[in-house]
């Protein structure tokens, strides 16, 4: 039996220019995180092509390489065909900076616009039906090249490790818009691959972080 952990990256850089960066505090939950899998041995380290993945994958002491699959989906395209006059990064931030409280009204557009997404609205590059197919395929792609007691870590995205854990729990794509705004930075679901295919074994593990570093976004 192989396993799979599915690592969600440390914190971006929200409300920066260059999101993909981990932030200050995303650093320090990388580094909380190594100190959690400091005694695995894995077999297979992978990462999606995003530079919050592999900066998460380095912090936490692992070279990973590149599976694209694992990329998630463009949040900033998605957000741009909902609301168009944020396709200028300063407009988005002077928006929400006005309603006092950012974090929470980013969530409440961005919540809105997946659902667009969803729903099958247009001016998508990658429909939420593609996005969710291409999560399962890498992460099928991952168990297929390990072997029997081999381990892999992937670091990734919250939208990937929802659709995937939605697909192995109910073989469809309705649990991702409960799953994706609960997955925490740096948490950890395990996924076992055997006989009978792949099962969740455990989601959205965060026990290393505390209170002081947790965060969803």
């Amino acid at each position: 039996m192989g396993v799979i952990y599915l690592i969600r990256h440390a914190q971006a850089s929200f409300g920066a220019r260059d999101y993909d960066k981990l932030s200050s505090l995303g650093s320090k939950q990388a580094l909380r995180l190594a100190s959690v899998l400091a005694d695995l041995q894995p077999d297979l380290v992978v990462s999606g092509s995003m530079r919050r993945h592999q900066e998460t994958a380095s912090l936490a002491g692992f070279t990973a390489e590149v599976d694209p699959g694992y990329d998630e989906f463009d949040h900033q395209e998605v957000l741009v065909a909902h609301k168009p006059s944020y396709k200028r990064h300063a407009v988005m931030v002077a928006d929400l900076a006005r309603t006092g409280n950012p974090r929470r009204a980013f969530q409440d557009v961005f919540s809105a616009a997946t659902q667009r997404w969803i729903d099958g609205g247009d001016g998508y590059s990658e429909t939420f039906q593609a996005f969710c197919d291409r999560s399962e395929a890498a992460v099928r792609r991952t168990a297929a090249s390990l072997g029997k007691g081999s381990t892999a870590l992937v670091f990734t995205s919250g939208g990937p490790i929802a659709a995937v854990v939605g697909r192995l729990l109910s073989g469809g794509d309705g649990l991702w818009t409960k799953l994706n705004p609960v997955t925490i930075n740096t948490a950890i679901t395990k996924v076992v691959s055997g006989r009978s295919g792949l099962t969740v074994v455990s989601y959205n593990e965060h026990v290393h972080l505390g209170a002081d570093l947790l965060t969803y976004r």
